[in-house]
C-alpha cells in the first residue's frame, strides 16, 4: 500500500474517483453538493493505494492558520475496517500539527460519529443536514498531545 500527498492532476483524479464511487453512488450526494467551490486545482489530498487501485481519501484544508478541516474521507467498501480511514487522519493531522495548527474541526455524519470519538474528537453541535445527511461538528486539540 503506498499513501501520496499533493494537487497533482493525477492525485486530484484519483480523489475525485473515490468520491464519486463513495459519495455519489453509495450515499446518492447530488455531484454539484459534492464537487465544491474548494476542490480547487492547488487544494491538497492524501491518497492511499493499493497498487495502482486508489482506495481511500481525504481532503486537506485549514479553516485558518491554527484550524486543521479534514473532509471528504471516504474508503473503498471493500477496503474498510482496515485501519485505513484512522490511517488517513492521523496522517492529515501530523502534517497539520507540522504546520503549528493547534485544532482540528470537521463536520461527521452522524453515522460516522463513533469513528471520529474513538480518534479523540468531540461533538461541538447540534445535528444538522449537509447534503442531505445528518452530520455533526466535531473537535480535536492537535497540538496539547505533542
Amino acid at each position: 500500500m503506498k499513501e501520496y500527498f499533493g494537487a497533482s492532476p493525477e492525485l486530484r483524479a484519483a480523489a475525485f474517483y473515490l468520491r464519486y464511487q463513495i459519495f455519489i453512488l453509495e450515499q446518492e450526494i447530488s455531484p454539484e453538493d459534492e464537487f465544491d467551490a474548494l476542490d480547487t486545482a492547488d487544494r491538497h489530498y492524501y491518497v492511499l493505494f493499493d497498487n495502482e487501485l486508489p482506495i481511500a481519501t481525504i481532503r486537506y484544508q485549514k479553516l485558518d492558520k491554527q484550524t486543521l478541516n479534514p473532509d471528504r474521507l471516504c474508503v473503498l467498501p471493500d477496503y474498510r475496517q482496515q485501519g485505513l480511514g484512522a490511517k488517513l487522519l492521523t496522517s492529515i493531522e501530523q502534517r497539520a500539527i507540522s504546520e503549528k495548527c493547534k485544532r482540528s474541526i470537521l463536520s461527521a455524519e452522524t453515522t460516522a460519529q463513533q469513528f471520529y470519538e474513538n480518534l479523540g474528537y468531540h461533538v461541538i453541535s447540534d445535528v444538522f443536514i449537509e447534503d442531505g445527511i445528518p452530520c455533526v461538528k466535531m473537535q480535536k486539540a492537535l497540538a496539547a498531545n505533542q
